[in-house]
């Protein structure tokens, strides 16, 4: 008789079992059989899922400016320092600790620059999707799209007309705690891209632009009446000899009594200086979206003896030419930027011996209009630079003797003639108030003074205009 075979059962299904992911035991480790019965029943403990952990719910935020903020969530807080990209975990009181800001990096601050330029007490305008202003003038947006799918919002704040961040209901709808707007709620981004925060450093400059041109004016009031319009001119009104700092918020050119003048960047805005040579004729002028008003003006005739040697001079038309070439090259080059660092200053406390403008008839016979000042001082006066600027040219001219012109940029130049002495050399960097030469009376000169002028574009200036002010403060 062939012997019984044991049943195998239990252990084929015990491996089945297994494969599938169950664990079971049979009577002695790893299996464990119940003496209860005569029959082997099998127990099968079945592991317990780990539970999901519900979403993180972020309750608020803030955000202090372009770079720092806050999350705060049920169970703790997390801060930035780069305007989303990356988040740190951190304590109620070490996120709170930074929520001070400082007047020049905090959202005041912010507000306050871009309310400059746009002429009101409050940047916030042109946001898409506003439903409500706060008396701040921070936005607030109801609903954004991101990746195609449409969210609530919780909690929205916009730094700026088009910068803003948006807190959504949970952590399951975006992978970084705010999502993140640079134009003006059109797009929603998930955390920071490299083109976004390309825009914010681009906002970032033109901020610090703001700031930079506003502390050219006498004061926020001055500084956003002008940086708030689309055109200005720096004064309204004029006369012949004049000059006009012309303000743009656009690139471009302006045409004026033939020439055409571009408009060169400098800080927030578009400049340039308009001259009013003598010939300009009384009446209004449109200049962009404004009316330039010129008045007219009469200036004092003035009579010179002088030598029939000196006379003779200016009757040298070949050298005269010649230095004409050299003074026309050196203007022709101005760096496209204005380089004084504050108001005008006189080059020498002379007396006053010739004013701008005079008709001026030698030995009777017409001569010229004199377009400078004359201030007569001691050979050998120290003479100061006007203001900060390049040396453009410094050198002997036959009819002006020892001659200094210097940069002030912009196509702005002051003009120091007759020096005994030249201290300067072309190309040289100068500050207000460095000693550039001495008083001298070398050239066309009937005794020791100073010959002092400004040219705009080449058109002379009345350097009285100048003085203890600057071209942003003209007219004030």
């Amino acid at each position: 008789m062939r012997p019984r075979k044991r049943r195998q059962w239990p252990l084929l299904v015990g491996a089945c079992i297994l494969a599938a992911g169950v664990v079971i035991f049979m009577g002695d480790s790893p299996f464990e059989t119940s003496t209860s019965s005569n029959k082997e029943v099998p127990y099968i403990a079945v592991a317990t899922p780990v539970p999901t952990p519900a979403p993180r719910e972020a309750l608020e935020f803030r955000m202090l400016d372009f770079d720092r903020g806050w999350v705060k969530y049920a169970d703790g807080m997390a801060q930035t320092s780069d305007g989303g990209a990356h988040w740190q975990e951190v304590t109620s009181t070490e996120a709170l600790q930074t929520d001070g800001g400082t007047p020049t990096d905090g959202l005041e601050a912010i507000t306050k620059l871009l309310s400059l330029e746009s002429g009101t007490g409050s940047a916030a305008e042109g946001v898409s999707g506003v439903s409500a202003t706060t008396p701040s003038g921070s936005l607030t947006v109801d609903i954004v799209t991101l990746n195609g799918a449409m969210f609530d919002v919780k909690q929205s704040q916009f730094v700026t007309p088009k910068i803003g961040w948006a807190l959504l209901p949970s952590t399951t709808n975006s992978k970084s705690p705010l999502v993140l707007t640079v134009d003006g709620g059109q797009s929603w981004i998930d955390g920071m891209t490299k083109d976004a925060k390309a825009v914010i450093q681009g906002v970032k400059a033109h901020l610090t632009q703001l700031k930079a041109e506003a502390l050219l004016y006498k004061d926020e009031a001055g500084a956003k009446a002008v940086m708030g319009a689309s055109w200005r001119l720096i004064p309204e009104q004029a006369s012949p000899g004049d000059i006009v700092l012309v303000r743009h918020k656009e690139p471009g050119s302006i045409a004026w009594q033939g020439k055409t003048y571009t408009l060169q960047p400098y800080e927030a805005g578009y400049f340039t200086y308009l001259p009013i040579s003598m010939s300009v004729k009384a009446g209004t002028y449109p200049i962009g979206d404004q009316t330039l008003t010129i008045k007219g003006k009469k200036f004092e005739t003035q009579y010179l003896k002088v030598t029939e040697q000196m006379e003779s001079m200016k009757q040298d038309t070949a050298r005269i030419n010649a230095d004409q070439k050299k003074i026309d090259l050196a203007r022709s080059k101005s760096e496209p930027s204005f380089l004084f660092s504050g108001p005008f200053v006189k080059p020498i406390e002379g007396i006053l011996t010739t004013p701008y403008g005079y008709t001026r008839y030698v030995n009777g016979k017409y001569d010229s209009a004199h377009m400078a000042l004359d201030l007569a001082a001691k050979e050998g006066t120290p003479i100061k630079a006007t203001n900060d600027g390049v040396v453009a040219l410094a050198e002997l001219l036959y009819l002006t003797g020892n001659s200094i012109y210097i940069d002030h940029g912009m196509g702005l130049f002051s003009q120091y003639a007759h020096l005994s002495e030249l201290r300067v050399k072309p190309g040289d960097r100068v500050k207000q108030g460095d000693i550039i030469g001495l008083v001298g009376t070398t050239g066309f000169s009937t005794g020791p003074h100073l010959h002092f002028t400004f040219w705009a574009h080449n058109i002379q200036a009345n350097p009285d205009l100048f003085f203890n002010t600057t071209p942003f403060q003209w007219g004030k």
